[in-house]
């Protein structure tokens, strides 16, 4: 599994250029779902039927990862960037883009080095391409960059640029192949432009038209220094979601993935994310709306180039969904 979750974490694909990381998924699935095909947003969705009298769940995980787009060039050969998604700039200085044509920008900020505590803003920082003037500058105005950095397994924990959500989707794929049997009829649908407003998860819902739907993502880490009333932490076990600051988890489905971990011995927490949402808050919505919730996995250092995830938790989310989607659904009344 690690060597997929090493693909697509090095696969290229802000909002909007997914397809590198379509076509990896795409190749792992073919074979093992009922169904594959692309809606003209560009979501994967793969259909695996079941063999019973069961519910139409919809479990998503998004492609996409956050990322630039110039916004101006100048004369001396600098290029200015506008943030597509939640994009910290006191992440970015010193850090790489690469743009689709294979362009490499370095990002700084005016006046380097500051040391007079500035706020480092999108304003203030530039892309770099060793330009000597606007004639040789390698991008114009409205390419688009992913950050690059390789992943690393560190054995117990797992650091890559985009695993929110690379490492959404590697579970989910991972699931579809060892999944042999199930009532429901399931659909798996890798989104995109999920971090621009969860837009994939939105038209495919309504495509879908699920009962349930099951979002799969990262969420924050509470065990770092001096983050204080975040019970998540690395390594216990995937978080369920009860609420998140767009969407309260359904309480049925909440409460039939934490029976089923607690019958399977598989380790879980309780998520309460008052920062962020995921897929779950678009597919909740969708036409008259669905019994929704997410599964998510803790994550150190979100939205930066170096994310960190711990094997167990993965591996731990994938046996709770095989174990739930291979049971009756229990929603309560």
């Amino acid at each position: 599994m690690k060597d997929l979750i090493k693909a697509l974490t090095e696969a290229y694909g802000p909002p909007g250029y997914e397809q590198a990381v379509r076509e990896i998924i795409r190749e792992q699935i073919s074979t093992v779902a009922d169904s594959v095909e692309i809606d003209p947003l560009g979501n994967l969705h793969a259909v695996k039927k079941g063999a019973g009298e069961g519910l139409k769940i919809m479990l998503a995980a998004h492609m996409d990862e956050i990322g630039l787009m110039v916004s101006y060039v100048s004369d001396k050969g600098f290029a200015r960037f506008t943030k597509l998604g939640a994009v910290w700039p006191d992440t970015l200085i010193g850090n790489r883009a690469l743009f689709t044509n294979g362009a490499l920008g370095v990002i700084n900020v005016e006046n380097w080095p500051r040391h007079d505590g500035v706020d480092h803003s999108h304003k203030s920082l530039y892309l770099d391409f060793g330009a000597t003037g606007k004639a040789d500058i390698p991008v114009r105005v409205g390419d688009v960059a992913a950050f690059q950095r390789p992943f690393v397994d560190l054995g117990q924990v797992m650091v890559a640029k985009s695993l929110d959500d690379r490492i959404g989707c590697a579970i989910l794929v991972e699931t579809l192949k060892q999944l042999d049997q199930t009532p429901h009829e399931l659909h798996f649908v890798f989104t995109v432009q999920e971090e621009v407003g969860t837009r994939g998860a939105m038209t495919a819902a309504y495509k879908v038209h699920p009962d349930v739907s099951i979002a799969i993502d990262v969420t924050d880490s509470g065990d770092v220094p001096e983050r204080k009333h975040f019970e998540v932490k690395l390594g216990a076990g995937p978080a369920i979601k009860v609420m998140d600051s767009g969407m309260l988890a359904h309480p049925g489905l909440k409460n039939w993935m934490v029976e089923t971990a607690q019958a399977n011995d598989i380790p879980y927490q309780m998520e309460i994310l008052t920062l962020g949402s995921t897929d779950a808050q678009a597919m909740q919505l969708a036409r008259e709306g669905s019994a929704a919730g997410a599964l998510s996995i803790p994550c150190r250092h979100i939205h930066t180039p170096s994310e960190m995830v711990s094997t167990n938790d993965v591996e731990n989310a994938v046996k709770l969904l095989l174990a739930l989607l291979k049971s009756p659904a229990n929603l309560g009344d």
